[in-house]
């Protein structure tokens, strides 16, 4: 064995020495970046029809704190990405202490990954300097037990690689180290938790492993062998280790590590459908709550967030992540796209419906399509519909991709007639649309009609959420474009 396997072998045992075992939880993040939004009192209620007892929130605003007054779930608040100084940060908190006890809140993560090689020096620094006036604010209104301050990170802050992928060889990166430095002692300082997001499908689909490897169900060939005799068969351990072993890196071992968003999307991207969703969580879920742990943290439950209760079809697409927009484990009118145990007993149930939510009319927009269609000026109709409504099941690997050339057209008009009420003036599309009574959808390829909902659009400013850039449709268009010409 050379030194540098010594070594290793040498900070995993001290490593498993420090650890401590607690019990593991199980929460939800649920976002609010939809055309037509659940009220948040029926949300509450299917949190706890459903035994949810921790949820992550990406708003501070009050309506919202009060919906979770008195129901005991436990909150995680995203706040929104403003810069502030420690008096503002005082003033903030005077604002809100009456529901940081009625409503259980918890943590509050400051912005999202901050820690990433497109941000600058400065950016970083001005988020580490948040959450130290955050906290010190918490802490000095006597709230700093009870509420910690954090910011959650991606794999984009690791060193990685990615030909063998063993997490003994993934530390930060060597650009961001001293800013990550510098903020893991503010964690460990205050004790508060250092926060990860996993993303599974995208993992897979960077590394090109077997698909099988994304799920924790031992059905993969795949094994990836590291120090010690560390074994992995699945990319949850994979990533869950790799960031525990650059903070061993970087002397944060102490620090709680919470997987703030683990899911599986249903539409939008090859291997993105609610039978993937289903079985990634029926093995993930008894997972982590066994007590099995990771390699690196054996005996250990692991705590994590389901990303997510509903799909967002107002959130923001980045590259191909057309997938997105699809993470929910709900569709809009509150029923449960498949079998999910929230618990992590691994028991074969849909979770609860949700009650009094309220479909729109039997009516769909439709594309006329006769021989004579000037398609320059259907193609300026079709971008209008997909720069204000969800297109992303036509993108490839979607539901809805497969497509004839009408059926496409009159999927775009009618996902943005659904996402303006219905409303007959906006299926007209310069005389290209018309309303039917009849539904189009085909058995791979719903044509939705979207619920009654008194919420719409955004709270602008208000929340983390922010409205949409119409120009990450281009990949959409340009699918669409081919089918034109």
């Amino acid at each position: 064995m050379d030194f540098k396997m010594i070594a290793l072998a040498f900070i995993l045992g001290t490593y498993l020495l420090q650890r401590y075992v607690a019990d593991a939880t199980i929460g939800i993040n649920w976002g609010r970046q939809n055309a037509q939004r659940l009220l948040p009192s029926n949300v509450v209620d299917l949190m706890l029809q459903n035994g949810i007892r921790e949820a992550r929130i990406f708003t501070t605003e009050e309506e919202l704190l009060q919906a979770f007054d008195g129901s005991g779930i436990g909150l995680t608040l995203n706040m929104a990405p403003y810069s502030f100084n420690l008096d503002q940060a005082k003033l903030w908190v005077e604002a809100r202490k009456r529901y940081f006890k009625t409503s259980n809140v918890r943590r509050i993560y400051l912005r999202d990954f901050v820690f990433q090689l497109f941000f600058n020096k400065v950016f970083m620094n001005n988020g580490t300097k948040e959450v130290q006036f955050l906290q010190k604010a918490l802490n000095d209104g006597g709230f700093g037990d009870q509420i910690k301050v954090t910011i959650p990170h991606s794999k984009g802050v690791l060193k990685m690689n990615y030909t063998s992928m063993r997490p003994s060889e993934a530390e930060f990166l060597d650009e961001i180290k001293p800013e990550m430095t510098t903020f893991l002692r503010i964690l460990q300082q205050n004790k508060a938790p250092f926060v990860i997001a996993i993303n599974t499908i995208g993992d897979i689909q960077d590394t090109g492993i077997d698909f099988n490897f994304a799920f924790a169900d031992n059905k993969s060939t795949h094994v990836i062998r590291d120090v010690n005799g560390s074994v992995y068969t699945n990319m949850f351990e994979v990533m869950y280790d790799s960031f525990i072993w650059a903070l061993i890196k970087l002397n944060a071992s102490d620090l709680r590590v919470i997987v703030g968003q683990v899911g599986w999307p249903t539409d939008g991207y090859p291997g993105a459908n609610v039978t993937m969703a289903e079985r990634f969580y029926k093995s993930l879920l008894p997972f982590v709550s066994s007590n099995r742990g990771t390699p690196m943290c054996p005996g250990e439950p692991i705590d994590v967030y389901v990303h997510s209760l509903t799909d967002e079809n107002k959130m923001p697409i980045y590259g191909n992540a057309t997938f997105t927009r699809h993470w929910g484990i709900y569709m809009s009118n509150g029923r449960p796209k498949y079998k999910i145990d929230l618990s992590g007993q691994g028991l074969d149930n849909y979770p609860s419906e949700g009650k009094g939510i309220m479909r729109m009319p039997d009516r769909w927009c439709m594309f006329n399509d006769n021989p004579s269609t000037d398609f320059a000026k259907l193609r300026k109709q079709i971008d209008k519909a997909c720069s204000k409504a969800d297109c992303t099941a036509m993108a490839p690997g979607g539901s809805c991709s497969h497509l004839g050339f009408p059926l496409n057209v009159s999927y775009a008009f009618n996902m943005h007639f659904q996402s303006q009420n219905q409303n007959e003036t906006e299926c007209d599309f310069e005389g290209f649309g018309h309303v039917a009574t009849e539904d189009p959808s085909t058995p791979e390829c719903v044509f939705p009609v979207e619920v009654v909902s008194p919420e719409r659009h955004y709270l602008v400013g208000k929340g983390l959420h922010q409205k949409p850039n119409s120009a990450v449709f281009v990949i959409l268009f340009s699918i669409l474009g081919t089918l034109l010409t």
